[in-house]
């Protein structure tokens, strides 16, 4: 049994970011920890009663700093499966440092803290579970460690305010791309009374349904599919065509555009699409698809260079 691994660290330009993960996941290597200078500010602040003093040098060298970072056996396999992940990414250079069993196995939890999504939500990682959740917010808990979706990027947390602010006791609602199952885990959580999800990664039902237990949530609510729901038509009625409230789909414009097409098939007469993922640039795109599509857009949010839309049929 292997009992040491190595951490792998990858410097990535702030705008080359996006760009190397997707590299990296492509490659098969899911589970990435991303380092920004907003990472490191939030530590400090979190952090703050346990330091003397800032160290400003420190602070200086972090500034417009990112880093995405992994993990693979410290053997012949795992040296070859990092040459794998790798492959496309010559002109970076990886830091690499050994690590035993236990260290690897808590390294990167220091890196998640709760995180308060607009009015109600508060996402909790599962081993912070116990710990006072602020008055009036409703408790996410979530293993950051299984796939992507913790609620920490910009294009989550838009679509869950947008969420949040849409969802009546009651809804049904349906994710596009499930993920972690984040959306549906939340909107279950914030009262509705059935979620369906559909992921391309037959992973993602697996992980979705791990993290609906660490929230009391069974499969009599959530439901989870592997499949893609323009070309599978016998998936696709199996997701309520009609019924549902709320549509979304936090992905991006290549998958965003296709799926106007076909979103109002699923919703109810009342329903509303919802859709992050969308990189700056992009939005004109998809707002023209889903105008062209027969939705009106009724809602516009942006953060970090990212945004979302809530959009319904007239």
């Amino acid at each position: 049994m292997n009992d040491r691994w190595l951490e792998v660290t990858l410097p990535v330009p702030a705008d080359k970011l996006d760009g190397v993960c997707a590299v990296l996941t492509a490659n098969g290597m899911t589970g990435l920890v991303v380092e920004e200078e907003g990472d490191f500010l939030r530590f400090l602040e979190q952090n703050r009663q346990y330091w003397d003093y800032v160290d400003e040098g420190l602070a200086q060298r972090m500034k417009g700093a990112s880093r995405v970072k992994f993990y693979v056996p410290d053997s012949p396999e795992g040296r070859g499966q990092l040459r794998q992940y790798l492959a496309g990414l010559e002109e970076y250079e990886p830091q690499t440092v050994s690590l035993r069993e236990e260290d690897w196995a808590t390294s990167w939890q220091k890196y998640y803290q709760p995180i308060p999504v607009g009015r109600r939500i508060y996402i909790v990682p599962d081993w912070m579970r116990g710990r006072p959740v602020p008055e009036g917010r409703t408790p996410l808990y979530l293993n950051p460690g299984l796939t992507f979706g913790t609620g920490s990027h910009p294009t989550t947390q838009l679509c869950l305010e947008l969420l949040e602010g849409t969802l009546r006791p009651g809804d049904r609602v349906l994710d596009l791309g499930c993920g972690s199952g984040i959306l549906a885990i939340a909107a279950l959580a914030l009262g509705a009374s059935r979620a369906a999800g559909v992921d391309i990664d037959p992973k993602a039902a697996d992980v979705a349904f791990e993290n609906a237990a660490l929230n009391g949530i069974g499969p009599d609510r959530l439901s989870v599919y592997a499949g893609d729901v323009l070309t599978d038509k016998k998936l696709a009625e199996r997701l309520n065509p009609g019924q549902n409230r709320v549509v979304l789909a936090n992905i991006v414009a290549d998958v965003i555009i296709p799926l106007s097409t076909r979103a109002g098939d699923f919703l109810a007469p009342d329903g509303v699409f919802l859709t992050s993922g969308i990189i700056e640039g992009r939005q004109d795109e998809v707002r023209a698809a889903l105008e062209g599509n027969g939705f009106a857009v009724a809602g516009h949010r942006e953060r970090g260079g990212w945004h979302a839309f809530l959009a319904a049929k007239p």
